[in-house]
């Protein structure tokens, strides 16, 4: 019998009780049927990383679990290995906040408009931790959690959060049971993806990063936002003629 991410969830990992209400249960099997088992396990890595962080830094240790989980656990659901969540025109960051948004208003009508907006922003800006982490607090922890699952106990060092905010410990308690796999592989499978299937998306962001590095063929000469910016003023000369 396969152990359910219910089941995983049901006992505390390092220390940490995972969230429980209906919406949660039923995010949890949403974003299970949307996603391939790599990326399951790096959605509740950052999930619990952000929730072993948040008590231990004071601007957030006020952030709601039930909601910070939601934001998270659904981040990626724009590389939907379906394809049924994936536009052909956005960016899978805003694919994975619209189908975020859409499931919460359909499974939970009470959820406010306020935290729909807040779950939607914590997605849509997950890849920019620059900007996030300046956001509400919700959104600016849930991009800490997301991006400790690349950096592990070294995050307060990365990330400048001033002291240690992930032991060890805590991080070997929450790999061993939702482990690695070949996170590495997974992404640039996933970016590399949407490099090929909608190359207009990926031009001024993270994306087209892999797609130089991994695709040939694939560039960014001529289409990054400088690009846009020198070719749009030297446009403007035809207007002072």
């Amino acid at each position: 019998m396969s152990v359910t991410l219910k089941d995983k969830t049901s006992q505390p990992i390092a220390g940490v009780v995972f969230p429980s209400s209906a919406t949660i249960t039923a995010a949890l099997a949403y974003m299970d049927s949307h996603s391939t088992p790599v990326v399951v396990n790096h959605v509740m890595r950052s999930a619990y990383f952000a929730l072993i962080i948040g008590p231990k830094l004071p601007p957030f240790k006020d952030v709601s679990a039930s909601k910070l989980v939601l934001a998270i656990i659904m981040h990626d659901l724009g590389w939907d290995p379906t394809g049924e969540l994936v536009s052909t025109d956005k960016r899978f960051e805003v694919d994975g906040a619209n189908a975020a948004r859409d499931f919460l208003r359909k499974q939970d009508p009470s959820f406010g408009d306020a935290d729909l907006q807040l779950v939607w922003d914590a997605i849509a800006l997950h890849s920019s931790f620059s900007i996030a982490v300046h956001k509400e607090p919700l959104v600016g922890l849930s991009c800490i959690g997301i991006v400790t699952d690349f950096l592990g106990p070294n995050n307060a060092k990365v990330l400048k959060l001033g002291r240690e905010v992930l032991t060890p410990d805590e991080w070997r308690a929450v790999e061993k049971v939702f482990p690695y796999m070949d996170l590495e592989e997974g992404i640039q499978q996933a970016m590399c993806g949407l490099c090929l299937s909608k190359p207009e998306t990926t031009y001024d962001n993270l994306v087209g990063q892999f797609g130089v590095k991994y695709l040939p063929g694939y560039s960014l000469e001529g289409k990054q936002t400088i690009d846009v910016i020198e070719n749009g003023l030297k446009g403007l000369e035809e207007f002072r003629k």
